[in-house]
């Protein structure tokens, strides 16, 4: 049985270990140059960084217009005033990934420094990232890996094993039970941080939860990143599957999309949801017992890593692990290769207990 929650919000920390990372129709974007700004892009700049005054870094989300990558914005507008360079925020206002390379066709045409994009398909990125690269464009990826051959470096978010492991013991904690049929919501298909916590978990249940059954042959469904996608597909879950008593959530549109439609279905007490989520985007469904935990970290610090990073790359300098960096408070963390930069070695839950 669900196991109940009736105390008062609360934030859990847990620590995982870091070991790897995981156009049409757009929000146009804005510019120091004077370019009219449009709905869902945002640029902040001034001159404060010895060596990078006047330099552009393009910040490109999987998409424009969901809480999760808004905030990563708020945190880069907020290094760039800080460090005084040009972030300019653009991407699709779908996950589509050949919207972000034309996007990114333009933006090497206009000769722009830096490149940090969240690709929605990394395999996808490959011909324009070594365009970008072979123009002396600073490449990098954040949220989502890229080819690592053609990006300076990747910042990454949390460890893909540990954060894949940690979403299905919490599952497991609330449904009470470590048998059963579960289901997997994810965002895109294509998409590279998010199938490596999928393969993570699926690993993960095999090995310690093998009395578990994931519906659908295993395979995870697709929501494109669409909250309103996540509610019907948990609903043609639930209807397909009446049995299922647990769900897990990859992309922070699952949290609210699917704890909606169990709300909905009055199935709060029998289907348990484990989700990726903003925090101020699921307060509704924590409190009503539809969403059981949204795991997640603090977005806005991913958007001013990244900004941070770039600008100090731009400025000829060398990552180095342990030391400090203009715009970024904690020291760096580097994979042993130096490609990766972690951005914190705790990610959270939002819970009710």
């Amino acid at each position: 049985m669900k196991r109940k929650v009736v105390s008062a919000l609360m934030v859990c920390t847990t620590v995982l270990t870091l070991m790897g990372c995981g156009g049409a129709s757009n929000g146009a974007a804005s510019s120091s140059s004077g370019a009219a700004p449009a709905a869902g892009s945002s640029t902040a700049s001034s001159a404060k960084a010895a060596g990078a005054e006047g330099k552009n870094i393009v910040f490109m989300p999987k998409l424009v217009g969901i809480p999760y990558f808004t905030t990563c914005n708020d945190g880069a507008q907020e290094a760039a005033k800080e460090l005084g360079v040009t972030c300019t925020y653009n991407g699709p206002t779908t996950a589509d990934a050949a919207q972000q390379v034309t996007m990114l066709e333009d933006y090497i045409s206009q000769g722009v420094d830096a490149i940090a994009v969240a690709p929605n398909d990394p395999a996808a990125m490959t011909s324009v990232l070594k365009k970008a690269k072979d123009a002396g464009i600073l490449v990098m990826d954040w949220d989502t890996q890229a080819d690592p051959s053609l990006t300076k470096v990747s910042v990454c978010q949390v460890n893909d094993q540990k954060f894949g492991e940690h979403m299905v013991d919490k599952l497991v904690e609330y449904m009470g039970k470590d048998s059963g049929q579960i289901a997997l919501v994810t965002g895109g298909l294509s998409a590279a941080n998010l199938n490596a916590w999928i393969k993570a978990s699926k690993d993960y249940i095999a090995k310690k939860y093998p009395k578990l059954e994931i519906v659908n042959n295993g395979d995870p469904y697709p929501t494109d990143e669409k909250q309103d996608v996540a509610y019907s597909t948990t609903k043609d879950i639930m209807k397909a599957y009446p049995n299922v008593i647990g769900i897990l959530g990859y992309s922070t549109p699952t949290a609210p999309g699917c704890a909606e439609a169990i709300r909905d279905l009055g199935l709060q007490d029998k289907v348990s949801l484990v989700a990726n989520g903003v925090e101020a985007d699921i307060q509704d469904v924590l409190s009503d017992g539809a969403l059981d935990c949204g795991t997640l970290w603090n977005t806005q610090d991913l958007g001013k890593i990244t900004i941070a990073v770039a600008t100090y790359l731009l400025q000829g300098n060398e990552l180095k692990n342990g030391e400090k960096i203009p715009g970024w408070d904690n020291p760096i963390m580097l994979s042993e290769d130096g490609h990766n930069v972690y951005m914190t070695e705790t990610g959270s839950d939002y819970e009710k207990k």
